[in-house]
């Protein structure tokens, strides 16, 4: 089976390639700049040697590699992506961008994650339902889908109402030390996220009802669709060659990637017509 998705994640690169041709911007980029969250591991963070790294940065350097690019990481503040990409300042926003709720907002890449926003509590708290969060202190962090789903409008607003606050934060990390201190309940956040910092704290737990499910894309602006296809084109490359399957074990989100999928499946109806 995996032979099989391989070989159709293959022939859709090849006509996409075909249906393209020569794109001129792979000819004209030099620099890749892809804006990340620094404070987003497992999907960009620095590690401990003091260099940025995760599954998002790897796959836009493992992109470049394939496209004769240098990539350019930019630590970004979440909440001033949209100003960086609209200034030029970076090409794209690449770190666990949710695509749901803003499909008109920006020029995406495939889908390659498949995303839910969970909750992250104590396991002493004596939270276990979403019921329970009732009166609780629940943090977010600014900019981020969690907080647009959990503001008026968005799909738990109504759950949101229900907390004593909702508290942004500028990232998880200081959430989480704020949640560690007592200062709040819960955190309202993306579960690839999660998983990895209760891996890394003991005493944490996500609750078994998820806030939605989601998933994640590479935003370009929505008038660089030319470079938004030749990104895709490599990325489908790099499944069909195992780079994606690689990296997805490394970072522990076998069950999460998804980059392809639709594509493949694509390719297949129209193998089986011909």
């Amino acid at each position: 089976m995996k032979k099989k998705l391989m070989a159709a994640t293959m022939a859709a690169a090849m006509a996409l390639s075909m249906t393209m041709g020569t794109v001129s911007m792979a000819d004209e980029t030099t620099t890749f700049t892809v804006g990340f969250d620094a404070e987003y591991p497992p999907y960009g963070y620095m590690d401990d040697d003091g260099e940025y790294t995760g599954f998002d940065l790897e796959l836009a350097q493992a992109v470049c590699d394939l496209l004769g690019w240098e990539l350019v990481k930019t630590p970004i503040d979440w909440d001033a992506k949209d100003m960086e990409l609209e200034s030029g300042a970076i090409d794209c926003i690449w770190s666990g961008f949710t695509i749901n709720g803003r499909e008109d907002d920006y020029a995406w890449s495939y889908p390659y994650v498949d995303n839910s926003q969970v909750i992250v509590v104590s396991e002493e708290s004596g939270i276990t339902s979403l019921d329970d969060l009732a009166g609780k202190i629940v943090g977010v962090q600014a900019a981020s889908a969690a907080l647009e789903l959990l503001s008026d409008g968005g799909d738990q607003a109504d759950l949101a109402v229900t907390f004593g606050t909702l508290q942004e934060f500028a990232d998880y990390n200081t959430a989480f030390v704020e949640l560690q201190a007592g200062s709040i309940d819960a955190i309202a956040m993306d579960v690839g996220v999660a998983q990895y910092q209760i891996k890394e704290k003991e005493g944490y737990i996500i609750l078994d009802e998820e806030l939605n499910s989601e998933q994640y894309g590479v935003g370009f602006r929505t008038d660089d669709e030319e470079l938004r296809d030749t990104v895709n084109e490599a990325l489908l490359e790099l499944v069909a060659d195992g780079t994606v399957d690689e990296l997805a074990e490394k970072y522990e989100l076998s069950d999460m990637v998804c980059l392809g999928e639709g594509i493949v499946d694509e390719a297949e109806t129209e193998a089986e017509t011909e």
